[in-house]
Protein backbone atom coordinates (compact mmCIF):
# COMPACT_ATOMS: atom_id res chain seq x y z
CA UNK A 1 0.00 0.00 0.00
CA UNK A 2 2.55 2.52 0.88
CA UNK A 3 5.40 1.57 -1.10
CA UNK A 4 2.94 1.01 -2.61
CA UNK A 5 3.81 1.35 0.99
CA UNK A 6 6.67 3.53 1.10
CA UNK A 7 5.15 6.03 3.45
CA UNK A 8 2.87 4.07 5.71
CA UNK A 9 1.34 6.42 8.26
CA UNK A 10 4.64 7.93 7.78
CA UNK A 11 5.17 10.07 10.12
CA UNK A 12 3.43 13.26 9.85
CA UNK A 13 2.93 12.40 13.49
CA UNK A 14 6.54 11.75 14.24
CA UNK A 15 7.02 13.65 17.38
CA UNK A 16 3.43 13.16 18.46
CA UNK A 17 1.95 11.07 21.20
CA UNK A 18 0.30 8.79 18.69
CA UNK A 19 3.48 7.93 16.83
CA UNK A 20 6.48 7.70 19.07
CA UNK A 21 8.78 6.99 16.15
CA UNK A 22 8.83 10.34 17.14
CA UNK A 23 6.65 10.12 20.08
CA UNK A 24 8.53 11.97 22.64
CA UNK A 25 10.29 15.32 22.74
CA UNK A 26 13.66 15.52 21.06
CA UNK A 27 16.18 13.48 23.01
CA UNK A 28 19.50 14.91 24.19
CA UNK A 29 22.63 13.93 22.26
CA UNK A 30 23.90 10.44 22.94
CA UNK A 31 27.28 8.84 22.49
CA UNK A 32 27.69 6.95 19.24
CA UNK A 33 27.83 3.22 19.90
CA UNK A 34 30.55 1.11 18.40
CA UNK A 35 28.29 -1.95 18.49
CA UNK A 36 27.75 -3.62 15.11
CA UNK A 37 24.63 -2.60 13.20
CA UNK A 38 21.92 -5.25 13.40
CA UNK A 39 20.29 -5.34 9.98
CA UNK A 40 18.48 -8.69 9.86
CA UNK A 41 16.56 -11.07 12.06
CA UNK A 42 19.34 -13.60 11.72
CA UNK A 43 21.80 -11.03 13.11
CA UNK A 44 19.41 -9.96 15.87
CA UNK A 45 18.97 -13.57 16.93
CA UNK A 46 15.85 -15.65 17.43
CA UNK A 47 14.69 -17.79 20.31
CA UNK A 48 11.71 -20.16 20.43
CA UNK A 49 8.51 -18.66 21.77
CA UNK A 50 5.49 -20.25 23.41
CA UNK A 51 3.35 -22.86 21.72
CA UNK A 52 0.66 -21.39 19.49
CA UNK A 53 -2.00 -23.29 21.42
CA UNK A 54 -1.01 -21.29 24.51
CA UNK A 55 -1.65 -17.89 22.86
CA UNK A 56 -5.42 -17.98 23.22
CA UNK A 57 -5.96 -17.38 19.51
CA UNK A 58 -9.66 -16.87 18.81
CA UNK A 59 -11.32 -18.58 15.87
CA UNK A 60 -12.58 -15.23 14.52
CA UNK A 61 -9.12 -13.68 14.57
CA UNK A 62 -7.55 -16.85 13.15
CA UNK A 63 -10.09 -17.01 10.30
CA UNK A 64 -9.31 -13.43 9.21
CA UNK A 65 -5.57 -14.10 9.41
CA UNK A 66 -5.92 -17.36 7.47
CA UNK A 67 -7.73 -15.58 4.63
CA UNK A 68 -4.95 -12.98 4.36
CA UNK A 69 -2.24 -15.62 4.63
CA UNK A 70 -3.87 -17.53 1.79
CA UNK A 71 -3.72 -14.40 -0.39
CA UNK A 72 -0.01 -14.07 0.40
CA UNK A 73 0.93 -17.59 -0.65
CA UNK A 74 1.63 -17.01 -4.36
CA UNK A 75 4.18 -14.35 -3.37
CA UNK A 76 5.64 -16.39 -0.52
CA UNK A 77 6.40 -19.28 -2.83
CA UNK A 78 8.29 -17.06 -5.27
CA UNK A 79 9.83 -14.30 -3.17
CA UNK A 80 13.30 -14.36 -1.67
CA UNK A 81 13.37 -13.41 2.00
CA UNK A 82 15.81 -10.80 3.29
CA UNK A 83 15.34 -11.60 6.99
CA UNK A 84 17.28 -14.87 6.84
CA UNK A 85 14.38 -16.69 8.52
CA UNK A 86 12.59 -18.46 5.67
CA UNK A 87 13.08 -19.77 2.15
CA UNK A 88 10.34 -20.09 -0.48
CA UNK A 89 10.30 -23.88 -0.07
CA UNK A 90 9.51 -23.51 3.64
CA UNK A 91 6.08 -22.11 2.77
CA UNK A 92 5.01 -24.87 0.40
CA UNK A 93 3.38 -27.18 2.95
CA UNK A 94 1.43 -24.51 4.90
CA UNK A 95 0.33 -22.84 1.65
CA UNK A 96 -0.93 -26.12 0.23
CA UNK A 97 -2.80 -26.78 3.45
CA UNK A 98 -4.25 -23.25 3.56
CA UNK A 99 -5.84 -23.62 0.14
CA UNK A 100 -8.78 -25.69 1.42
CA UNK A 101 -8.53 -25.28 5.19
CA UNK A 102 -11.96 -24.45 6.69
CA UNK A 103 -12.24 -21.07 8.40
CA UNK A 104 -14.07 -22.67 11.33
CA UNK A 105 -10.85 -24.51 12.27
CA UNK A 106 -8.41 -21.72 11.43
CA UNK A 107 -6.68 -21.69 14.82
CA UNK A 108 -5.76 -25.36 14.29
CA UNK A 109 -4.16 -24.45 10.98
CA UNK A 110 -1.64 -22.12 12.61
CA UNK A 111 -0.96 -24.55 15.46
CA UNK A 112 -0.38 -27.40 13.00
CA UNK A 113 1.96 -25.63 10.58
CA UNK A 114 3.76 -22.91 12.51
CA UNK A 115 5.89 -22.29 15.58
CA UNK A 116 6.66 -18.98 17.26
CA UNK A 117 9.98 -17.19 17.65
CA UNK A 118 11.05 -13.98 19.31
CA UNK A 119 13.26 -11.79 17.16
CA UNK A 120 15.82 -10.05 19.31
CA UNK A 121 14.21 -9.13 22.60
CA UNK A 122 10.70 -9.38 21.16
CA UNK A 123 9.72 -5.98 22.59
CA UNK A 124 7.16 -4.53 20.18
CA UNK A 125 5.98 -1.07 19.25
CA UNK A 126 3.01 -0.66 16.89
CA UNK A 127 1.29 2.29 15.27
CA UNK A 128 -1.66 2.31 12.87
CA UNK A 129 -2.58 3.37 9.36
CA UNK A 130 -5.78 3.40 7.36
CA UNK A 131 -7.15 4.03 3.87
CA UNK A 132 -8.42 7.60 3.78
CA UNK A 133 -11.45 8.57 1.74
CA UNK A 134 -11.63 12.18 0.62
CA UNK A 135 -13.71 14.17 -1.83
CA UNK A 136 -12.43 14.20 -5.40
CA UNK A 137 -13.45 14.55 -9.02
CA UNK A 138 -12.20 13.12 -12.30
CA UNK A 139 -12.48 16.58 -13.84
CA UNK A 140 -11.45 19.98 -12.56
CA UNK A 141 -14.42 22.01 -11.40
CA UNK A 142 -15.20 24.62 -8.73
CA UNK A 143 -14.30 23.22 -5.33
CA UNK A 144 -11.99 20.57 -6.80
CA UNK A 145 -8.71 22.32 -7.55
CA UNK A 146 -5.96 20.09 -6.06
CA UNK A 147 -4.30 17.95 -8.77
CA UNK A 148 -3.67 14.28 -8.03
CA UNK A 149 -0.68 13.63 -10.25
CA UNK A 150 0.42 10.39 -11.81
CA UNK A 151 4.10 9.72 -12.49
CA UNK A 152 5.72 12.56 -14.44
CA UNK A 153 7.68 11.43 -17.52
CA UNK A 154 10.75 13.52 -16.66
CA UNK A 155 11.35 11.98 -13.20
CA UNK A 156 14.45 9.78 -13.39
CA UNK A 157 17.48 8.60 -11.49
CA UNK A 158 20.87 10.06 -12.18
CA UNK A 159 24.01 11.59 -10.71
CA UNK A 160 24.42 15.34 -10.33
CA UNK A 161 27.55 16.74 -11.91
CA UNK A 162 28.69 17.77 -8.43
CA UNK A 163 29.12 14.10 -7.44
CA UNK A 164 32.52 12.82 -8.63
CA UNK A 165 32.42 9.55 -10.58
CA UNK A 166 34.47 7.85 -7.87
CA UNK A 167 31.76 8.65 -5.32
CA UNK A 168 28.86 7.33 -7.40
CA UNK A 169 28.04 4.23 -5.44
CA UNK A 170 24.72 2.55 -4.92
CA UNK A 171 21.44 3.72 -6.37
CA UNK A 172 21.46 7.17 -7.99
CA UNK A 173 19.07 9.79 -6.56
CA UNK A 174 15.81 10.88 -8.17
CA UNK A 175 15.73 14.13 -10.09
CA UNK A 176 15.31 15.64 -13.56
CA UNK A 177 17.41 17.00 -16.37
CA UNK A 178 17.45 20.60 -17.46
CA UNK A 179 17.36 21.69 -21.09
CA UNK A 180 21.16 21.72 -21.02
CA UNK A 181 21.28 18.13 -19.77
CA UNK A 182 22.34 18.90 -16.20
CA UNK A 183 20.85 16.60 -13.57
CA UNK A 184 19.18 18.47 -10.70
CA UNK A 185 16.76 17.62 -7.83
CA UNK A 186 13.13 17.19 -8.81
CA UNK A 187 10.50 19.80 -8.04
CA UNK A 188 9.70 20.28 -4.35
CA UNK A 189 6.24 20.28 -2.80
CA UNK A 190 6.12 24.08 -2.92
CA UNK A 191 7.10 24.12 -6.59
CA UNK A 192 4.54 21.44 -7.48
CA UNK A 193 1.81 23.29 -5.58
CA UNK A 194 2.88 26.41 -7.47
CA UNK A 195 2.13 24.73 -10.79
CA UNK A 196 5.51 23.33 -11.87
CA UNK A 197 3.91 20.11 -13.17
CA UNK A 198 0.78 21.58 -14.72
CA UNK A 199 0.61 20.26 -18.25
CA UNK A 200 3.77 18.21 -17.70
CA UNK A 201 2.43 15.26 -15.68
CA UNK A 202 -0.79 13.25 -15.97
CA UNK A 203 -3.60 14.24 -13.61
CA UNK A 204 -5.60 11.28 -12.33
CA UNK A 205 -8.20 13.38 -10.54
CA UNK A 206 -8.73 16.58 -8.56
CA UNK A 207 -9.09 16.64 -4.77
CA UNK A 208 -11.28 19.09 -2.89
CA UNK A 209 -9.22 19.65 0.26
CA UNK A 210 -5.43 20.24 0.22
CA UNK A 211 -5.08 19.26 3.88
CA UNK A 212 -6.95 15.98 3.45
CA UNK A 213 -4.88 15.28 0.34
CA UNK A 214 -1.65 16.00 2.24
CA UNK A 215 -2.57 13.32 4.76
CA UNK A 216 -3.61 10.92 2.00
CA UNK A 217 -0.14 11.34 0.50
CA UNK A 218 1.37 10.40 3.84
CA UNK A 219 -0.78 7.27 3.97
CA UNK A 220 0.35 6.45 0.42
CA UNK A 221 -3.04 5.32 -0.85
CA UNK A 222 -6.71 6.10 -0.46
CA UNK A 223 -10.07 6.68 -2.07
CA UNK A 224 -11.54 9.67 -3.85
CA UNK A 225 -15.32 9.93 -3.69
CA UNK A 226 -16.85 12.02 -6.43
CA UNK A 227 -20.04 14.11 -6.14
CA UNK A 228 -21.67 11.52 -8.40
CA UNK A 229 -20.85 8.76 -5.91
CA UNK A 230 -18.02 7.12 -7.87
CA UNK A 231 -15.13 5.84 -5.75
CA UNK A 232 -11.68 6.11 -7.31
CA UNK A 233 -9.06 4.05 -5.51
CA UNK A 234 -5.51 5.36 -5.86
CA UNK A 235 -2.21 3.86 -4.77
CA UNK A 236 1.42 4.87 -4.48
CA UNK A 237 3.28 5.06 -7.79
CA UNK A 238 6.39 7.01 -6.87
CA UNK A 239 7.88 9.98 -5.08
CA UNK A 240 9.79 13.10 -6.11
CA UNK A 241 13.01 12.13 -4.34
CA UNK A 242 12.90 15.04 -1.91
CA UNK A 243 13.45 14.44 1.79
CA UNK A 244 10.55 13.80 4.15
CA UNK A 245 10.02 16.27 7.01
CA UNK A 246 7.62 15.39 9.81
CA UNK A 247 5.38 18.36 10.42
CA UNK A 248 4.38 16.79 13.73
CA UNK A 249 7.99 16.93 14.90
CA UNK A 250 8.28 20.55 13.77
CA UNK A 251 5.09 21.47 15.62
CA UNK A 252 6.33 19.83 18.77
CA UNK A 253 9.66 21.66 18.55
CA UNK A 254 7.73 24.92 18.22
CA UNK A 255 5.63 24.16 21.28
CA UNK A 256 2.40 23.85 19.30
CA UNK A 257 1.55 20.33 20.49
CA UNK A 258 0.71 19.34 24.02
CA UNK A 259 -1.94 19.81 26.66
CA UNK A 260 -1.20 23.37 27.68
CA UNK A 261 -3.10 26.58 26.83
CA UNK A 262 -3.07 27.29 23.12
CA UNK A 263 -1.57 23.90 22.27
CA UNK A 264 -3.08 21.24 20.04
CA UNK A 265 -3.43 17.50 20.74
CA UNK A 266 -0.50 15.40 19.58
CA UNK A 267 -2.53 13.36 17.09
CA UNK A 268 -3.43 13.49 13.43
CA UNK A 269 -6.71 15.13 14.34
CA UNK A 270 -4.95 17.78 16.45
CA UNK A 271 -2.51 18.60 13.66
CA UNK A 272 -5.33 18.95 11.14
CA UNK A 273 -7.16 21.33 13.45
CA UNK A 274 -4.07 23.54 13.66
CA UNK A 275 -3.66 23.55 9.87
CA UNK A 276 -7.27 24.62 9.36
CA UNK A 277 -7.25 27.30 12.04
CA UNK A 278 -3.96 28.75 10.77
CA UNK A 279 -4.13 28.50 6.96
CA UNK A 280 -1.07 30.61 6.05
CA UNK A 281 1.16 29.09 8.72
CA UNK A 282 -0.29 25.67 7.94
CA UNK A 283 0.56 25.88 4.25
CA UNK A 284 4.12 26.96 5.06
CA UNK A 285 4.39 24.07 7.52
CA UNK A 286 3.19 21.49 4.99
CA UNK A 287 5.63 22.85 2.42
CA UNK A 288 8.49 22.16 4.82
CA UNK A 289 7.81 18.53 3.89
CA UNK A 290 9.25 18.71 0.37
CA UNK A 291 8.31 15.11 -0.40
CA UNK A 292 5.49 14.66 -2.92
CA UNK A 293 3.78 11.36 -3.73
CA UNK A 294 2.57 10.40 -7.20
CA UNK A 295 -0.32 7.97 -7.64
CA UNK A 296 -1.81 5.42 -9.96
CA UNK A 297 -5.42 4.32 -10.18
CA UNK A 298 -6.05 0.90 -8.67
CA UNK A 299 -8.60 -1.79 -9.41
CA UNK A 300 -9.60 -4.55 -7.03
CA UNK A 301 -11.18 -4.67 -3.62
CA UNK A 302 -8.39 -3.32 -1.45
CA UNK A 303 -5.25 -1.20 -1.43
CA UNK A 304 -2.10 -3.08 -2.31
CA UNK A 305 0.70 -3.59 0.18
CA UNK A 306 4.38 -4.01 -0.55
CA UNK A 307 3.88 -7.76 -0.95
CA UNK A 308 1.67 -7.06 -3.96
CA UNK A 309 -1.57 -8.34 -2.41
CA UNK A 310 -4.45 -6.35 -0.89
CA UNK A 311 -4.06 -5.31 2.72
CA UNK A 312 -7.08 -6.17 4.85
CA UNK A 313 -8.53 -4.38 7.89
CA UNK A 314 -7.46 -5.86 11.23
CA UNK A 315 -5.49 -8.53 9.38
CA UNK A 316 -2.54 -6.85 7.64
CA UNK A 317 0.39 -4.99 9.09
CA UNK A 318 3.56 -3.35 7.87
CA UNK A 319 6.92 -4.64 9.09
CA UNK A 320 10.58 -4.30 8.28
CA UNK A 321 11.28 -7.16 5.84
CA UNK A 322 14.82 -7.45 7.19
CA UNK A 323 13.31 -8.79 10.42
CA UNK A 324 9.98 -10.34 9.40
CA UNK A 325 9.43 -12.30 6.16
CA UNK A 326 6.69 -10.53 4.23
CA UNK A 327 3.70 -12.85 4.30
CA UNK A 328 4.51 -14.30 7.72
CA UNK A 329 1.99 -14.24 10.59
CA UNK A 330 2.84 -12.01 13.55
CA UNK A 331 1.34 -12.26 17.05
CA UNK A 332 1.00 -9.01 19.02
CA UNK A 333 0.27 -8.66 22.73
CA UNK A 334 0.15 -4.91 23.43
CA UNK A 335 -1.12 -2.39 25.93
CA UNK A 336 -3.68 -1.46 23.26
CA UNK A 337 -6.00 -4.45 23.44
CA UNK A 338 -7.69 -3.75 20.11
CA UNK A 339 -4.39 -4.53 18.36
CA UNK A 340 -3.82 -7.83 20.18
CA UNK A 341 -3.88 -11.01 18.15
CA UNK A 342 -2.66 -12.46 14.88
CA UNK A 343 -1.72 -10.30 11.88
CA UNK A 344 -0.08 -11.00 8.52
CA UNK A 345 2.97 -8.95 7.47
CA UNK A 346 2.02 -7.75 3.98
CA UNK A 347 3.34 -4.21 3.85
CA UNK A 348 6.33 -2.00 4.60
CA UNK A 349 6.76 1.65 5.50
CA UNK A 350 9.40 4.32 5.43
CA UNK A 351 9.24 4.74 9.20
CA UNK A 352 8.73 1.05 9.98
CA UNK A 353 12.31 0.07 10.64
CA UNK A 354 13.93 -2.43 12.96
CA UNK A 355 12.97 -5.57 14.81
CA UNK A 356 9.46 -5.67 16.29
CA UNK A 357 8.36 -2.33 14.81
CA UNK A 358 4.92 -2.63 13.20
CA UNK A 359 2.16 -0.56 11.63
CA UNK A 360 -1.32 -2.08 11.86
CA UNK A 361 -3.91 -1.56 9.10
CA UNK A 362 -7.46 -0.64 10.12
CA UNK A 363 -9.32 -0.21 6.82
CA UNK A 364 -11.36 2.81 5.74
CA UNK A 365 -13.97 5.03 7.33
CA UNK A 366 -14.27 7.22 10.43
CA UNK A 367 -13.66 4.42 12.94
CA UNK A 368 -10.53 3.24 11.12
CA UNK A 369 -9.28 6.80 10.91
CA UNK A 370 -9.82 7.37 14.63
CA UNK A 371 -8.13 4.12 15.62
CA UNK A 372 -5.14 4.53 13.30
CA UNK A 373 -4.69 8.17 14.25
CA UNK A 374 -4.25 7.35 17.93
CA UNK A 375 -2.65 3.91 17.76
CA UNK A 376 0.50 3.65 19.83
CA UNK A 377 0.92 0.26 21.45
CA UNK A 378 3.82 -1.36 23.26
CA UNK A 379 4.22 -4.95 24.32
CA UNK A 380 5.51 -8.20 22.88
CA UNK A 381 5.69 -9.68 19.41
CA UNK A 382 6.14 -13.19 18.09
CA UNK A 383 6.84 -14.14 14.51
CA UNK A 384 5.24 -17.36 13.30
CA UNK A 385 7.49 -19.38 11.02
CA UNK A 386 6.62 -22.56 9.13
CA UNK A 387 7.95 -25.58 10.95
CA UNK A 388 10.33 -26.54 8.10
CA UNK A 389 12.04 -23.16 8.50
CA UNK A 390 12.51 -23.73 12.24
CA UNK A 391 14.04 -27.13 11.58
CA UNK A 392 16.41 -25.67 9.00
CA UNK A 393 17.44 -22.95 11.47
CA UNK A 394 18.07 -25.54 14.17
CA UNK A 395 15.13 -24.31 16.25
CA UNK A 396 12.68 -27.11 15.53
CA UNK A 397 10.66 -28.56 18.33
Amino acid sequence: MRSSAALAFMMVLAGCTAIPDAGAPVSPPVMVSSAPVVNSAAAAGIVPGPAIAALGLSQANAAIALASFRESCPRLLAREDSSGLAAPADWRIPCEAARDWPAARASRFFAAHFATVRVGEGTAFATGYYEPEILGSRTRRPGFEVPVYGMPPDLERGWPDSVPPADREGRPPLGRRTASGAFIPYYSRAEIEGGALMGRAPVIAWAADPIEFFFLQIQGSGRLRTPEGEVIRIGYAGQNGRGYTSIGAVMRERGLLGEGPGQYPGSMQGIMTYLRENPAEGQALMRMNESWVFFRELSGDGPLGALGVPVRPRASLAADPRFVPLGAPVWLDLDRDEADGLWIAQDTGGAIKGANRFDTFWGAGPEARATAGTMSGRGEALVLLPKPALERLGQGR
